[in-house]
């Protein structure tokens, strides 16, 4: 397993997105503790969770439930692993997703969260997303109140633009390691994002990693056939899955990059942290950008 950073803490290149074992359709709790577990089998030490992975109403902090739950039935050495959740939005349980980044509510739900996830603070507490009725700085500086607190050691912001990047930057300083957005194959549009986060020296965790490399996805047939082929055709080279071959490219991208692909299998799981053997040559690179679309 290779090593990158978020802040002053080393954890593995590629952690896992914990959300698909509390949403719709997930497995029961013997598979989702299996999957939990193979990730530390795997070797990785960053698991990403938030207080609003759940399915039903009323099961707000399932995921980080969930969590802390495998990481007390583990039977290996779990101080190393870093549990990233996050605040600020809500599921009323009929599917949707509410926005909320009122600075008493992220300070209520950090300690949620805290309690849930049995620590005293919490490693990295993330802002979900920016809530367009309230001010931006208002926000942050409720991450600003939590760190000052001493309620968590690090913070991150998620969904956002460069604008929204500086500002959190200014306010909260070193206190700042990390960014959050969608970014794959098939969604480059944080692009800018990436940029900042590796001038800034944050951390930049792509979630929905894995987009765009089938061979029915993207932007229509003949940009699908173009770029899932791409990454299928490097992927049989290796002898490994496409998968695999997506999160090599990301970590390619820049050294603040850390995937956090979703799993609800041991087996899912396990092949994405194979990711991080992988040293794709100039050469595959070079062709697997040019098979992208736009």
């Amino acid at each position: 397993m290779r090593h990158r950073s978020i802040g002053h803490t080393r954890v593995s290149a590629v952690g896992l997105g914990a959300m698909p074992l509390s949403i719709e359709h997930r497995p029961d709790e013997q598979r989702a503790i299996a999957t939990l577990h193979a990730a530390l089998d795997a070797g990785i030490t960053l698991i990403d969770t938030a207080d609003s992975y759940h399915w039903h109403a009323g099961e707000e902090g399932h995921n980080e439930l969930l969590i802390a739950r495998a990481l007390a039935c583990y039977g290996g050495d779990t101080s190393g692993v870093l549990v990233a959740t996050k605040g600020g939005r809500g599921r009323p349980g009929d599917g949707t997703w509410t926005v909320t980044g009122r600075p008493e509510h992220l300070k209520r739900a950090a300690e949620a969260s805290a309690r849930r996830l049995g620590v005293e603070a919490i490693g990295l507490y993330q802002l979900h997303k920016p809530d367009p009725a309230v001010p931006w700085a208002d926000s942050v500086g409720a991450l600003r109140e939590l760190l000052d607190a001493g309620t968590i050691r690090a913070a991150g912001i998620s969904n956002v633009t460069t604008t929204h990047i500086h500002q959190a930057h200014a306010i909260l300083g070193d206190g700042l390691v990390s960014v959050q957005n969608q970014y794959s194959p098939a969604v480059r549009d944080s692009e800018p994002e990436l940029r900042l986060s590796t001038e800034l020296g944050l951390a930049f965790l792509p979630w929905s990693p894995l987009g765009g490399i089938t061979r029915s996805s993207l932007d229509g047939p003949a940009a699908a056939t173009s770029a899932g082929t791409a990454f299928h055709r490097v992927a049989a080279e290796h002898g490994v899955s496409p998968q695999q071959i997506a999160l090599a490219w990301l970590l390619a991208r820049s050294p603040a990059v850390i995937p956090v692909p979703g799993a609800s299998r041991p087996a899912s799981i396990q092949d994405s942290a194979r990711a991080t053997r992988i040293e794709l040559s100039a050469a595959e690179l070079t062709h697997l950008e040019a098979a992208l679309p736009g």
